[in-house]
């Protein structure tokens, strides 16, 4: 589904972005963290894993570092793979966070790219305007997005 679902539409931030190369490729650039590490995050920011195992169940523990200086721990699981058309993920701050949220991203052939769309879901329509207003992530969303076009059409895979 790339739409909103009218039940969370209250509680939903969807980003989309063409990404130029085949859904294949823009998958694999999930499914191992020496990829991840080279494109997540909005622009300035940097990761440090400090584990990692791309399988349902499987979690990333990481830290992003901002580009102020402000480290944040981060936590996702994996609860859907379905290779190379959609990845389901919990992301939090850590395992058991009754804040974190689920993203569902879908990778659409569009001719030779692909169309990513990426609907992530909070626990209360309060957390995703805080996740907005706070923490601009719709617009870290487009930026990461744009990270990861210039990441797999760069050749770098």
């Amino acid at each position: 589904m790339t739409g909103q679902d009218t039940r969370t539409a209250d509680r939903e931030i969807v980003v989309s972005r063409i990404i130029g190369a085949p859904p294949e490729l823009v998958f694999t650039a999930f499914t191992e963290v020496r990829h991840l590490s080279r494109w997540w995050g909005p622009e300035g920011f940097t990761t440090t894993t400090a584990s990692f195992g791309f399988h349902v169940g499987g979690v990333w523990e990481f830290v992003m570092h901002g580009p102020d200086g402000t480290d944040y721990p981060e936590w996702i699981t994996w609860t859907e793979i379905v290779p190379p058309e959609r990845i389901v993920l919990l992301h939090g701050e850590s395992a058991g966070d009754p804040n974190a949220f689920e993203s569902i991203l879908t990778f659409e052939p569009d001719g030779a790219a692909t169309r990513l769309v990426m609907r992530t879901v909070f626990p209360t329509r309060e957390l995703r305007d805080e996740a907005a207003e706070k923490y601009h992530a719709i617009e870290g969303g487009r930026q990461t997005l744009s990270n990861l076009d210039t990441y797999v059409t760069g050749a770098l895979l």
